[in-house]
């Protein structure tokens, strides 16, 4: 065996530290020797005396969960030092279960002389510090790592709905039945079969439309209509389907956003079965699913402000279930989109009907489904061109009926945007036509100025309206972009490089002063992230509006390598779930309007320790951007 100060200096991060002080260290390290599948330390059970240093042989390190399975296996080799976190994050208490594999044998460090070590040397610190800055971006380690007070309450609640899967799930055969069927057989095989809708092909396998109870009430007996007639006169659709992979928590969102309350359920290209909303819901008791249920029954603006108000609370008991915040972002822009198409319904109904089709878009953070809670509107509305002689009657109209969303919306919560990115300024409400002639002009101008716009307007998405348009815009965008667009991506990746992350030179959180604390601005932190992704996407022609959703498209497509798309998903929602917790905390307990700022010092030490992870992972990748579309590795 080599000697102990050269193996040292072979092994950070003893190798961090000058000779002369390994000269000293040396000495110290007492030698032990565990024999194969000795139980060296329990998690959360046993207090560390000091670090270990694996010489030879092998430590295996897991949590147990409360099934006594292993989680979060790792194999830990000659040089590894164990303990080190534990002894400076976690009061001591081993972070996990360690058994010796083969014979083992490992040099040990008294706690003493290791925390004195790091007090005098940085470097060797922050080596512990990355590590569990970089563990903790894994979700499963930092779910184990928190050990909830009762696993039940954090971990299987949230399997309930955000980890069940459809095929979990008791589901209905496929009843279906042809077009032409008389309307009286199909209520017949209905009724003998116990179920409230039926499915219609077309005479052979696809699938074309479906009829429930409602249908048969709403279409033929309140329409006084003829039993015999073709059950495909009075057929409801679109059909909406969804693949047997899917989570419990993705059907239900599809079913809310979609207005329907059956799916069809699709395993490997053909549908295998259906479920209804109802069952859905029913299994999930107090789910966030039937707080959406009963935002789509309130009846006036009252009610949906008192919806609006009551998301918070729901926030914080999700984050606090340990649901991740890509999911409760899904939640919380479900129940927004849902408000909103109430609130335009409602002024459909107070209008008339619309002299033109057309979208109602929102933009910016609703657009890419990343709400928070302090939010305001950025929405447009695109309508269809129309002849000459109605142009300003279908004009007139909708900046009417955008004045009036706008104005319910707000009084909800959503208030006016400064910036006037809302549909009732008349700039963001026109036809598809001017629309198109609006990005092209963005596009060809490519001024910083006119980037932000293009920008803005690129994270956009239909929540009511004719889809058709919005396919047509994108279609529009699509053939544009296949044009050079150099100097277009030049100035959206300095706009990606624009907020730095608040690292100082010696890699301690940099803030700045606000009322009488000192703070970072959380939003710019995280918006290098959404800046990179959207570049990206629009080099590569990618019309996923999501952040999370453009990053994944980008690594099935190989820009991103898996390993660089983890590193970017763990750091935007670590990033996002600290955000929407600071702010949920501020309207509940403060009764303060929220904002974007937090105080390091607020923060745990193991929270502090895995921002610094993310923000040097932010600026590897502006590096990457910087090399890549402004050819300056300087900026």
């Amino acid at each position: 065996m080599m000697s102990r100060l050269e193996f040292l200096k072979q092994h950070e991060p003893f190798s961090l530290l000058p000779e002369e002080v390994l000269q000293q260290v040396a000495p110290q390290l007492q030698e032990v020797w565990y024999s194969k599948d000795t139980l060296i330390y329990q998690q959360e059970i046993t207090k560390l005396r000091g670090v270990d240093l694996i010489v030879e042989g092998e430590y295996e390190s897991f949590f147990y969960d409360s099934a006594q399975n292993k989680r979060q296996l790792q194999v830990h080799i000659p040089g590894y030092c164990y303990g080190g976190i534990s002894v400076l994050l976690n009061g001591r208490m081993s972070i996990r279960t360690v058994i010796a594999k083969k014979g083992t044998t490992v040099y040990f460090l008294h706690r003493r002389d290791f925390r004195a070590l790091c007090r005098d040397y940085d470097d060797f610190f922050q080596y512990f510090s990355s590590e569990f800055g970089r563990q903790m971006l894994n979700e499963e380690f930092a779910h184990f790592f928190k050990h909830p007070a009762t696993f039940e309450e954090s971990y299987v609640a949230s399997e309930q709905l955000y980890s069940r899967k459809i095929e979990s799930i008791e589901y209905r055969d496929l009843l279906s039945c042809s077009a032409d069927t008389p309307i009286y057989e199909v209520a017949r095989k209905m009724a003998a079969h116990k179920t409230s809708c039926i499915f219609v092909n077309d005479g052979g396998s696809k699938i074309i439309g479906y009829v429930t109870d409602i249908t048969l009430r709403d279409n033929v007996v309140a329409k006084a209509g003829n039993a015999n007639d073709p059950v495909k006169n009075i057929m409801d659709n679109p059909i909406v389907s969804i693949s047997l992979d899917a989570y419990v928590y993705e059907a239900l969102l599809m079913m809310f956003r979609t207005k329907t309350r059956y799916l069809l359920i699709e395993k490997n290209g053909v549908f295998v079965g259906s479920i209804s909303r109802s069952k859905l819901l029913s299994d999930q008791a107090q789910s966030p699913m039937v707080f959406i249920q009963s935002v789509k029954l309130a009846i006036s603006v009252d009610e949906l402000k008192r919806k609006w108000d009551a998301v918070p609370q729901m926030v914080t008991q999700l984050l606090g279930r340990g649901v991740n915040a890509e999911i409760v972002n899904q939640v919380i822009t479900t129940v927004a989109d849902t408000i909103a198409q109430k609130v335009i319904e409602s002024v459909i109904e107070e209008l008339g009907t619309p002299p033109a089709k057309f979208v109602f878009m929102v933009l910016g953070s609703e657009g890419r489904k990343e709400q928070t809670f302090k939010t305001d509107q950025d929405n447009a509305i695109i309508y269809e061109d129309k002849a000459n002689e109605h142009r300003e009657e279908v004009r007139a109209y909708f900046l009417e009926f955008a004045r009036i969303v706008s104005d319910k919306l707000n009084f909800i919560g959503f208030v006016y945007c400064e910036g006037g990115y809302m549909a009732q300024n008349p700039e963001w409400t026109h036809s598809l036509s001017y629309w198109k002639r609006n990005y092209m002009s963005w596009m060809a101008e490519s001024v910083p100025e006119s980037v932000i716009k293009f920008s803005t307007f690129f994270d956009c998405r239909s929540i009511y309206g004719d889809e058709s348009i919005m396919t047509e815009l994108k279609d529009f965008l699509d053939e544009e972009l296949q044009k050079p667009m150099e100097k277009l991506f030049f100035h959206m990746a300095k706009n990606a490089l624009q907020y730095e992350p608040p690292l100082t030179f010696f890699k301690n959180i940099k803030t700045f002063t606000q009322g009488s604390q000192e703070v970072f601005d959380i939003k710019r932190t995280m918006t290098p992230i959404v800046d990179l992704a959207r570049v990206y996407a629009l080099k590569n022609r990618i019309f996923e509006v999501n952040t999370g959703e453009r990053l994944k498209a980008l690594m099935k497509k190989g820009v991103f390598t898996e390993t660089a798309y983890q590193e970017l998903i763990q750091s935007y929602y670590y990033l996002m779930g600290m955000r929407l917790r600071k702010q949920a905390i501020q309207i509940i307990r403060d009764k303060t309007a929220p904002d974007n700022y937090i105080d390091p010092e607020t923060l745990t030490k193991i929270e502090r320790v895995t921002l610094k992870e993310i923000f040097k992972t932010i600026e590897g990748f502006q590096t990457k951007i910087r090399m890549e579309f402004t050819g300056n590795l300087l900026g």
